[in-house]
């Protein structure tokens, strides 16, 4: 996978959002905040970049939580 150069405060962002991902009560939230940090992380893909789902930002999310994030 193409890993962008990200920001600081998105690269935060990002992590705060996990945060609230993994306290969120229902899967409807859940998939709102996967479905916003898919739309931010896509705009700092290169163009022909396969673009980023909700199961992919779960998927990060997952692999952040196991690695102590």
């Amino acid at each position: 996978m193409i890993q962008p150069d990200l920001p600081p405060e998105v690269a935060r962002a990002f992590m705060e959002d996990m945060r609230a991902y993994y306290a969120a009560t229902g899967e409807h939230k859940r998939n709102e905040i996967a479905a916003r940090q898919a739309h931010i992380l896509n705009g700092y893909l290169p163009r022909r970049a396969k673009r980023l789902g909700l199961s992919d930002i779960k998927a990060m999310f997952q692999e952040m939580r196991r690695a102590g994030g």
